[in-house]
């Protein structure tokens, strides 16, 4: 045997000898051994406890987001779904501003049927556009100027003090597809 191990074999024969001849040592010996054990015990069960209430913690928010992000994408395919075709529809205003002009024109004329023709064409046109859910804003003289809805093209003295600040003419209708307004109406504002 080597020398470390004889004097490792002396500390230890003596360290017997101590708590068998003095038993108080010996009970407080086992009581802090017993007291350390609890302690890791007790402290690698909180250690779980915690590590449990973090992954709890991850876990519900990482829910949570997840319950955002399918919230907010159904929410930008139902707003997609509603203003799919509003290129479509954006081209198509002049067209139903040409109808309106030429059905202002034809009603100055005298041929009747011409006017009964394109009218009906007009407003078939303006049913199947409504029924794609454009809506006309409805923008009438004298009506309160609101720069988020109206559009001003230009400022002329007003008639008289009540038209201050009111809408005098509308220039060119304005049209909303669903929640969206997709051309503002453009109108002459009081001075």
């Amino acid at each position: 045997m080597s020398k470390k191990s004889k004097v490792e074999e002396m500390d230890e024969a003596a360290q017997e000898a101590q708590t068998v001849e003095n038993p108080e040592l010996n009970e407080k010996h086992i009581d802090t051994e017993n007291a350390t054990e609890e302690k890791e015990e007790i402290s690698v069960e909180d250690q779980l406890r915690e590590d449990l209430a973090k992954e709890k913690d991850k876990f519900l928010r990482l829910f949570a987001e997840f319950e955002n992000f399918k919230r907010r994408t159904s929410k930008e395919r139902m707003e997609l779904f509603k203003t799919a075709g509003q290129e479509v529809m954006v081209s198509l205003l002049p067209i139903l501003d040409d109808f309106d002009r030429a059905l202002k024109e034809l009603s100055k004329s005298e041929d009747k049927e011409m006017f009964k023709g394109v009218e009906l064409i007009s407003n078939k046109f303006k049913e199947t556009l409504k029924a794609k859910g454009l809506e006309q804003i409805e923008v009438g003289e004298g009506d309160t100027f609101d720069a988020e809805v109206h559009d001003a093209i230009t400022q002329i003295p007003a008639p008289n003090k009540k038209m201050k600040g009111k809408i005098i003419d509308v220039v060119e209708k304005g049209f909303k597809l669903g929640d969206r307004i997709i051309r503002h109406p453009k109108v002459v504002v009081g001075n």
